[in-house]
């Protein structure tokens, strides 16, 4: 793996990730895709002083990206990785979830685990109510990207958003990954991270990674009704695992 210093290391290894998915037919690129596209929004947010402070930004860009990298490549030299990641992954070996769900178990791990420690660790010898500011900033464009992901979806199976409406579990299902939801607990994980003694961290992660893990189960599990639509969908869903890879990536 090339090491990742800066934003433009992310990009290049989430290319190689993207690059490998398509080899293999990976289903584990989906997520990879959504990722490159939040990754350049942040970089042109830094170039445009979006942010308070550019340097800052792009440090906890890479140490919020690096977390899913290393459990990327640990996980496929069948190392030892966070309870969360290894649900994510384990996905990807699977025939019937959909792309959403996929996307949906990938940002669960990243967003309720590891922005809040990214954020704390960012912070470290400083308030970490001082990023508070930019850290909104980084979720709206996640935020903006939902609308961005929701087309590519619809190209993968244009009739996805109705069936998903059909049933309020289904919308439910939905509703409890968004990316607010998701960005509020990521704060208050950080903030709880700040004020914890480094001696005591290594459990307050650990806790949090388990609550994290039953959290994917409503992804991977979300009731007999949710099952059966999210199976009609899979099976209306269009194309390769390559094609979808590269709807996303576009």
């Amino acid at each position: 793996m090339k090491p990742i210093h800066t934003i433009d290391d992310v990009i290049a290894v989430l290319d190689d990730i993207i690059a490998e998915s398509k080899t293999n037919n990976d289903p584990l690129g989906y997520f990879a895709a959504l990722y490159k596209k939040v990754t350049i929004k942040v970089k042109e947010g830094i170039e445009d002083n979006f942010f308070a402070d550019g340097p800052r930004m792009e440090r906890l860009d890479v140490i919020f990206a690096s977390r899913y990298i290393d459990a990327y490549f640990a996980y496929q030299e069948n190392k030892a990785v966070t309870i969360s990641w290894k649900k994510a992954f384990d996905l990807s070996k699977r025939y019937w979830p959909i792309v959403l769900q996929h996307l949906l178990i990938g940002m669960n791990a990243h967003i309720n685990l590891d922005l809040g420690i990214a954020a704390a660790e960012v912070s470290k010898g400083n308030n970490i109510e001082d990023l508070k500011g930019d850290f909104d900033k980084i979720n709206d464009i996640l935020s903006s990207l939902v609308k961005d992901v929701e087309n590519d979806l619809a190209e993968i199976w244009p009739t996805l958003k109705k069936i998903l409406k059909l049933t309020r579990k289904v919308d439910n299902f939905l509703i409890d990954f968004s990316m607010e939801l998701a960005r509020d607990g990521a704060w208050k994980f950080a903030k709880e991270i700040a004020g914890t003694p480094k001696s005591e961290t290594e459990i307050l992660i650990k806790n949090r990674d388990n609550k994290v893990g039953e959290k994917a189960n409503i992804i991977t599990d979300p009731g007999l009704i949710a099952r059966i639509i999210l199976i009609i969908i899979r099976l209306g869903e269009r194309g390769t695992v390559l094609d979808k890879i590269n709807d996303l990536n576009e």
